[in-house]
C-alpha cells in the first residue's frame, strides 16, 4: 500500500460486512476513511449499494443554518479561561487547546460523527499489516511568518510528543512509536514505522496536544512565538484575562465565496472566572456570545431564551472516581472496589447532571464508543463496602481526604452526593475543594480525587492515554492512578490492532470487565454536552471532544 495507491485489503472486508448487514453505515465510513479511502471512493461505493453518498462525513457547513450564505466580518467572544500553556504538546485542558486551535491546526480532523479527514495532510497510506504509515502533506500551506510548511515541521513535533522531558500524553496514546519510526521521506512526505499494528493513527492525529509547531522557530514556549498554519493570529495572550485572535488574509482553506477563510475578523475568550454562573450573567448582559462547558444548569438557565441557539450531543465525557492504586492504601483492590460500589449512580446523575446522561460502570469505555460492550452497572452497595473495608484491616471505617476541582458545578455535587452515601459504609470523606488551575497542577499526584476526562471517539483512544504502563512498569503521563495490570495492557494491545468490530468488542468485554472489578476508576455517569450561542451567529455546533471548530462561523446580525 506504502508504494501504490491500491485500496487497503481490509476495505474489501468491510465493504463485505457493510452489505451482509453486519457494520452501519457510519462505521463503514468511519473505517474505509482510516484506512485512506477517500469520501469520493466511499461515496461512489455507497451510491452503488442503493445507499447515500458520504457528504454527511463531512463537517456542518457554515453555510448551512442560512440561506442568505455566508457573511464577512464580526467578532465572536466566549467566556472561558485563559491557562497558562508554554509547551502545546502537553497541554492538558481542552479549552486551552481550543484557543489555539484557531493558530495551530492538525494534520487530521475528526468531526462530531467521529469520520476522521485529512487536514493538513493531504491524504494517507497504510500498510496491509496496518504497521507503515505514509502520510502526504498538504503543499502550498504557510504558516504565519511566511514559511513554507514541510515534513520537518511535522518530524519535529511528532519527536518533542515523544520525548519524555516535554511530558505529553501523546507519547502514551501513541505508544507503538518511538522516535525512530519517524522518517521524513522528501519535503511533504513522513512514514511511520509502527512497533505493533494500528488502526486509529489518524484519529490520534487530532488528540488536542497533537498540534503541529513549526521547527525553525519553537523553543519551548508557545507564547513568545505564535506561529502557526491556522487561520488566525494570537494577538494577545493574557493569562486569567483574554486571549485576542486576529484573522489572516493568507490562510490556506478557501470559504464558500471562494476567498481565504475565516469570516469573522476576530474570536476573543473573555476568562470570567471559574465559576459557570458568571458565564451564564455574561452570556445573558451581551458581554459574551457563548461560554465555554455548558453545564445542565447553565443550559437549563438559557435554552428557553428565543435569542439563543442550543446544539447537543450525546458522548463518552465523564468524571471519573481516579483513585492511586500504586501507593498503600489503595494498592489494595478491596478498598478501592468499597469506595466505587458507595456511588449511588442513579442519585448521583439526578443530582450532579440532571439525569442528563447514562450510569456509568467503573469502567472506561462508554456507550457512545462503537466497540462498547454492555456490561452490569454495579448496584450501591454500602453493606459489601462495609464488609470489604473490615476484611481489609479497616473495620471501624476509614479516613479519606478526596480532591476536586470547582470549576465545574457538577463535580462538585457528585464529591457532596458521594461523601453522604459513602458514610454508610464507614468511609469518613473530607473534601478538598480545589481551583481547577490548582487541582490540575498536582492531579496526577493525589491519591483519591475526581477528574472530568472528555470523549474520544473509540476506546482505544482513551484507554491508552489513562491507563497504560511500558514494559518497565512506568505509567504514561497521563496515567493519573499508576494502575498497570499485565492482563488489561496486553488485551489492550490486541484491541488497538483488531478491524473487526465484533471481535474487537470481545476484547472490550473482557478489558471492561477487569477494569470493573480490579481497577483504579469508579465513574456514576456519562455526559450529554451542549452548546449555546447567540443567535445571528451560525456554524457552531457541539463537538463531542468540546472542540471549537470555527474556521467557517459566520455573524450576521439581520438574522440575530
Amino acid at each position: 500500500m506504502s508504494k501504490t495507491s491500491r485500496e487497503h485489503p481490509y476495505i474489501s472486508d468491510f465493504k463485505r460486512a457493510f452489505v451482509a448487514g453486519g457494520i452501519s453505515r457510519r462505521e463503514f465510513i468511519r473505517y474505509a476513511a482510516l484506512l485512506g479511502a477517500s469520501m469520493g471512493s466511499i461515496s461512489t461505493f455507497l451510491v452503488g449499494c442503493g445507499s447515500e453518498p458520504a457528504e454527511e462525513a463531512t463537517e456542518p457547513s457554515a453555510t448551512s443554518s442560512a440561506t442568505s450564505g455566508p457573511k464577512r466580518g464580526g467578532v465572536l467572544r466566549c467566556a472561558c479561561p485563559v491557562d497558562r500553556i508554554d509547551h502545546p504538546s502537553r497541554t492538558a485542558r481542552t479549552h486551552t487547546a481550543n484557543q489555539w486551535r484557531h493558530v495551530l491546526e492538525y494534520l487530521t480532523l475528526t468531526d462530531r460523527k467521529s469520520i476522521t479527514h485529512p487536514y493538513l495532510l493531504e491524504k494517507w497510506e497504510v500498510s496491509d499489516d496496518l504497521k507503515t504509515w505514509t502520510l502526504h502533506l498538504r503543499k502550498n500551506v504557510t504558516w504565519n511568518n511566511g514559511d513554507e510548511f514541510v515534513a520537518d515541521d511535522v518530524v519535529f513535533t511528532m519527536k518533542e510528543w515523544l520525548n519524555p522531558e516535554v511530558g505529553s500524553s501523546m507519547s502514551g496514546l501513541m505508544s507503538y512509536l518511538t522516535a525512530d519510526g519517524i522518517t521524513k521521506k522528501d519535503e511533504h512526505t513522513v512514514v511511520l514505522n509502527l512497533e505493533s499494528p494500528q488502526i486509529a493513527v489518524p484519529e490520534h492525529l487530532f488528540a488536542y496536544p497533537a498540534m503541529i509547531m513549526n521547527h525553525r522557530v519553537f523553543e519551548g514556549d508557545i507564547t513568545k512565538a505564535p506561529v502557526g498554519t491556522g487561520p488566525y493570529t494570537m494577538e494577545e495572550y493574557s493569562v486569567d484575562e483574554r486571549a485576542v485572535l486576529k484573522a489572516r488574509d493568507d490562510y490556506w482553506q478557501m470559504g464558500a465565496d471562494g476567498k481565504p477563510l475565516p469570516y469573522l475578523d476576530e474570536i476573543t475568550y473573555i476568562d470570567v472566572g471559574e465559576e459557570q454562573t458568571a458565564a451564564v450573567a455574561a452570556f445573558k448582559s451581551g458581554e459574551v456570545d457563548t461560554f465555554y462547558d455548558v453545564s445542565p444548569a447553565s443550559w437549563q438557565a438559557v435554552r428557553d431564551d428565543p435569542e439563543t441557539g442550543v446544539d447537543a450531543v450525546t458522548t463518552a465525557r465523564t468524571v471519573v472516581l481516579r483513585i492511586r492504586a500504586d501507593q498503600e492504601p489503595w494498592s489494595d483492590n478491596r478498598l478501592r472496589k468499597a469506595l466505587k460500589i458507595c456511588q449511588n449512580r442513579e442519585k448521583i446523575l439526578n443530582l450532579a447532571y440532571f439525569g442528563e446522561g447514562l450510569p456509568g460502570q467503573d469502567t472506561h469505555v462508554a456507550p457512545a464508543h462503537p466497540e462498547y460492550c454492555e456490561i452490569e452497572t454495579p448496584a450501591y452497595d454500602p453493606e459489601q463496602a462495609k464488609e470489604l473495608l473490615a476484611e481489609a484491616g479497616y473495620p471501624d471505617g476509614m479516613d479519606v481526604e478526596r480532591n476536586f476541582p470547582t470549576g465545574r458545578d457538577y463535580v462538585k455535587s457528585y464529591a457532596e452526593a458521594l461523601k453522604e452515601d459513602a458514610a454508610a459504609a464507614g468511609f469518613r470523606i473530607t473534601l478538598n475543594p480545589m481551583p481547577d488551575s490548582q487541582y490540575y497542577e498536582v492531579w496526577t499526584e493525589i491519591d483519591v480525587g475526581l477528574t472530568p476526562w472528555g470523549h474520544r471517539a473509540l476506546a482505544v483512544m482513551v484507554l491508552p492515554l489513562a491507563y497504560s504502563c511500558n514494559e518497565d512498569g512506568e505509567p504514561a503521563a497521563w496515567n493519573e492512578t499508576r494502575w498497570c495490570d499485565k492482563e488489561f495492557l496486553d488485551l489492550l494491545n490486541k484491541a488497538q490492532g483488531t478491524l473487526d468490530l465484533e471481535k474487537r468488542r470481545e476484547i472490550m468485554c473482557q478489558l471492561e470487565q477487569i477494569q470493573q472489578e480490579r481497577g483504579s476508576i469508579g465513574n456514576a455517569f456519562w455526559m450529554n454536552l451542549w452548546a449555546v450561542y447567540r443567535k445571528g451567529f451560525h456554524g457552531i455546533y457541539m463537538h463531542p471532544s468540546q472542540f471549537d471548530l470555527w474556521n467557517e462561523v459566520w455573524y450576521d446580525p439581520d438574522t440575530a
